[in-house]
């Protein structure tokens, strides 16, 4: 995807000219015509997103290129929204299978009907032990999970919630492990055309993770947003 149009826009609609240097984490060499040609009609953009202020304001940007780049092109335009939950290894042996259903379960209830929303898991060991001290430590790490799946569903709930007032196209990504990682595979995975981060640096680590052959190009948040919060 070419940046320059959409930082242009995106300048034009909050008055600014220096977004380019200071949005661009990670640029990619443009697509090929024949293949910018091909996904003409749809753009995804991805955002990695834990509700913290940065992130949330990463999410605002992204819901507004989509909405410009539908006004400008007659695209399909669908954010998605990642949010992942770093793997503790003393997690691995809990079984899941429970909360997971639960968790989708309730998630899909309180979705708005336009609102698709879609949780990517992976596998975990759930092996089951006769050991009493383990069974000790997989009940109190279950239910550390189960904490951990109400705080994912409330942030992807708001998320799909500010996705329903720009009226865009939406899907929510729950991912375990480390976040440069599941990124990446998110990313790959939907061929997503942008991938936005709650960060304002090349040096931030999650960008330093993610290399130099992301498939994708990366967009920030500019600087004057935390100046604002001074």
């Amino acid at each position: 995807m070419n940046l320059k149009p959409i930082l242009v826009r995106l300048q034009n609609a909050i008055g600014r000219d220096d977004l380019l240097d200071q949005m661009v984490l990670i640029s990619v060499p443009k697509t090929p015509f024949s293949v910018q040609a091909q996904s003409a009609e749809s753009v995804n953009l991805i955002v990695g997103y834990n509700s913290s202020p940065n992130s949330h304001t990463a999410l605002d940007i992204a819901l507004l290129i989509a909405h410009q780049t539908r006004l400008a092109t007659k695209a399909q335009v669908t954010v998605q929204v990642v949010y992942v939950i770093e793997e503790n290894k003393s997690s691995q042996n809990a079984n899941i299978l429970q909360i997971d259903k639960f968790f989708s379960q309730r998630v899909t209830e309180q979705n708005p009907p336009h609102c698709s929303t879609s949780f990517s898991l992976r596998e975990f060991d759930t092996g089951v032990t006769t050991q009493p001290k383990m069974q000790d430590n997989a009940a109190y790490t279950q239910e550390i999970l189960v904490d951990k799946f109400a705080q994912a569903e409330c942030i992807l709930r708001q998320a799909s919630c500010l996705a329903a007032e720009w009226k865009s196209s939406f899907k929510a990504h729950l991912r375990f492990g480390c976040i440069a990682q599941e990124l990446r595979k998110v990313v790959t995975s939907e061929a997503a055309n942008l991938l936005l981060l709650g960060c304002n640096s090349v040096n931030h680590p999650i960008v330093q993770q993610l290399g130099s052959n992301f498939p994708c190009s990366v967009l920030g948040i500019p600087n004057f947003v935390n100046e604002k919060r001074l």
